[in-house]
């Protein structure tokens, strides 16, 4: 398994804001009530009342960062809703220093389009990670861009071989793996939290959700024999000394830990 990797998953919320101007909402009608006329609407014609990908607010992005010098948990939080751009920023500033192996769970089919659409609103510059090999030739070959390379691997997408009916959750794999899963929250949960201002507790759910993706990719690893059985052993021996590491700090890590009973492998690994 090759150094860096950075593994990332986001959160978001309606873009309230932007709805109100591609519906040209009045002033008097609240935010409350412009989502829930859309929403009225798309449920009337039969439709999805899941907003586009281009309606989808940043609210977290969650990365898991592992190089040869450790393992590491980030999170960008607009804690203030103005700082959606900077965070994009941030992130795509993280890949251009670092040119990691990028990994997530459905981030072909969301995160990276949510990505691509705030960030073009936001005027973010990301020049390696839309190299097609214009710049280096290694990227060519093996892109961020391209669904079949693997700098950016869609772990899910990969295991289905691509093919949106075999898709799987990253809830039931995980635990299906023996992994902790989601705790506390999912993803139909984080707008009510967010207008409740619990924006930590859903830092907190987006970090363990990127952490199991994490744990699916030294799974992964193992299965294509890019990890030796031991090599795995001590990954997993390595990601839970640093989670214990951040317990006193962060007490969402002595939760994950208590739902990630021994043993971490199968037998026979």
């Amino acid at each position: 398994m090759a150094w860096p990797v950075l593994v990332f998953d986001l959160e978001t919320i309606p873009d309230v804001a932007g709805l109100r101007v591609l519906r040209q909402a009045p002033a008097s009608q609240s935010d409350a009530e412009v989502l829930a006329a859309w929403v009225q609407e798309r449920q009337a014609a039969g439709h999805s009342d899941f907003l586009p990908h281009y309606l989808q607010r940043v609210l977290t992005i969650s990365c898991v960062f592992r190089n040869a010098q450790g393992l590491r948990v980030h999170s960008w939080v607009d804690r203030d809703g103005q700082s959606e751009g900077s965070m994009i920023q941030s992130f795509f500033h993280s890949l251009d220093k670092h040119v990691p192996q990028l990994v997530s769970w459905n981030g072909g089919g969301f995160d990276l389009p949510v990505l691509h659409y705030r960030g073009l609103q936001h005027a973010v510059v990301a020049d390696k990670y839309w190299d097609l090999g214009e710049d280096d030739r290694d990227f060519k070959w093996n892109n961020y861009i391209s669904r079949y390379h693997h700098r950016h691997l869609d772990l899910m997408d990969l295991l289905a071989l691509y093919q949106s009916r075999a898709n799987a959750p990253l809830d039931a794999m995980a635990k299906l793996c023996g992994f902790p899963g989601k705790l506390g929250m999912d993803g139909s949960a984080v707008y009510e939290a967010y207008l409740n201002g619990q924006l930590e507790d859903i830092r907190r759910y987006c970090e363990t959700d990127v952490m199991n993706t994490y744990l699916l990719y030294c799974r992964y690893q193992l299965m294509r024999g890019g990890l030796r059985a031991e090599e795995y052993r001590q990954e997993m021996r390595t990601v839970r000394e640093s989670l214990q590491a951040l317990v006193d700090s962060e007490p969402h890590w002595h939760d994950y830990l208590a739902a990630w009973p021994e043993p971490p492998s199968p037998d026979h690994v």
